[in-house]
């Protein structure tokens, strides 16, 4: 299965494109970024063919991974699916709800198959969590995720994450993870903290709650997520983020490339996920900014 890969950036050189040149069954076969030069630089490392253009990197593959920051891949994505290409794409989708829905009907009038990678969900210590505590009935969870993605030193001081904060960065990775360990989130309740920090109560189906706290303004010393679930059978914490994205992100290709073959277009973390995470984060956005809590 060929696939090309959409952006040049540090995640796209450490994870992307070494997942999809070391998986079996896919082939990295082109390349494009905004800066060709990027784009050439990148494809070389990976034996692959830089494109200028995104439509004949199109005309080139059979799916593409998108690495890319939120807003430009719910765009270039609907042209891919339109395409007829398959989707792997980030998360979150899109920081605009009305461009993930739109992403999401591009993907079902094409009958493309999509995979969101957050990036959890295909790790296997936790799959075996998940495995363990949906077999079980809980009250509540929490998350923590107290990011340093914007220190001086970090390779994802980038503007989007810059502009959106923890709430668009690391909210899509409690929310997914609280979404399967509880249920599906029905409401949300959001406030503010300082700087980029943002609160959320998650509302789940039949009746759990959980509570959210992330930024990427924090310090590297704190940095890393806590999630745990609780009630009668105790507490129960997730595993910690993974050391090899890598391995994970070659889970999620073999996934997608295992559902083109057997025409199965639905996945638990498929575009159609993905949007309903981007309708949560973009409701508690907009009670953060009516609110007018969000404090520099």
């Amino acid at each position: 299965m060929r696939f090309g890969l959409a952006g040049t950036g540090y995640w796209a050189r450490t994870v992307h494109g070494p997942a999809l040149a070391s998986t079996p069954g896919i082939e990295l076969a082109a390349v494009w970024g905004r800066n060709p030069l990027a784009a050439g630089a990148v494809a070389d490392t990976f034996g692959a063919t830089a494109h200028s253009d995104f439509g004949t990197l199109l005309a080139d593959v059979d799916a593409v991974a998108f690495c890319v920051p939120p807003d430009v891949q719910s765009n270039l994505a609907v042209r891919a699916a339109s395409a007829g290409r398959h989707l792997l794409l980030e998360k979150p989708v899109s920081t605009s709800n009305d461009a993930a829905a739109a992403l999401a009907q591009a993907v079902d009038d094409a009958q493309v198959a999509s995979v969101v990678f957050f990036t959890a969900r295909f790790q296997r210590d936790v799959r075996a969590w998940l495995a363990d505590v949906t077999s079980k009935t809980w009250t509540g969870g929490y998350a923590v995720w107290l990011g340093s993605a914007l220190a001086e030193s970090s390779p994802f001081d980038t503007p989007w994450r810059r502009e959106k904060g923890g709430l668009w960065d690391l909210g899509p990775h409690a929310v997914s993870l609280l979404s399967a360990s509880l249920g599906p989130v029905v409401g949300v309740t959001a406030d503010a903290g300082p700087a980029d920090v943002s609160h959320l109560v998650l509302h789940h189906d039949g009746g759990p709650t959980s509570t959210v706290t992330v930024t990427v303004n924090g310090p590297p010393s704190a940095d890393g997520l806590e999630l745990s679930v609780w009630g009668q059978s105790g507490r129960s914490a997730a595993p910690g983020e993974t050391a090899d994205p890598v391995e994970a992100l070659r889970t999620a290709l073999t996934e997608l490339a295992g559902n083109v073959r057997s025409g199965q277009l639905s996945h638990p973390c498929d575009v159609h996920f993905g949007r309903e995470v981007t309708r949560i984060l973009a409701q508690a956005e907009r009670q953060i900014e009516q609110a007018g809590h969000r404090r520099t």
